[in-house]
């Protein structure tokens, strides 16, 4: 079975077992997480499918992996003739989630 999640502003296709990285949340590591924002399940040979309207009443569990940081993006200013260059780095942060055995 998979299903179709809304977290964080983006959408996610998951299947049971699946870790996932997401915008991160703010809960500790190993507690779990629950996700009610379920557009779309179906099974895995696409019988059964239940379309939200918006969202379906069903829940999804996962367990809260790692909180972590990507590697630095640099961001870079620069004006030609007036010799302006500025760089700035930035690191997003992230949360690794296991998604529960069954979905």
């Amino acid at each position: 079975m998979f299903a179709v999640i809304a977290t964080g502003g983006k959408q996610y296709l998951i299947k049971s077992g699946d870790v996932l990285k997401i915008e991160k949340l703010p809960v500790a590591e190993g507690s779990q997480v629950i996700f009610d924002q379920v557009l779309m399940t179906a099974n895995e040979d696409g019988t059964d499918v239940k379309i939200g309207d918006p969202y379906l009443k069903t829940k999804i569990e996962a367990t809260l992996v790692k909180q972590g940081k990507t590697r630095t993006l640099l961001v870079e200013k620069y004006k030609r003739k007036v010799r302006y260059h500025k760089t700035h780095g930035q690191r997003q942060r992230y949360s690794q989630v296991k998604i529960a055995e069954k979905i």
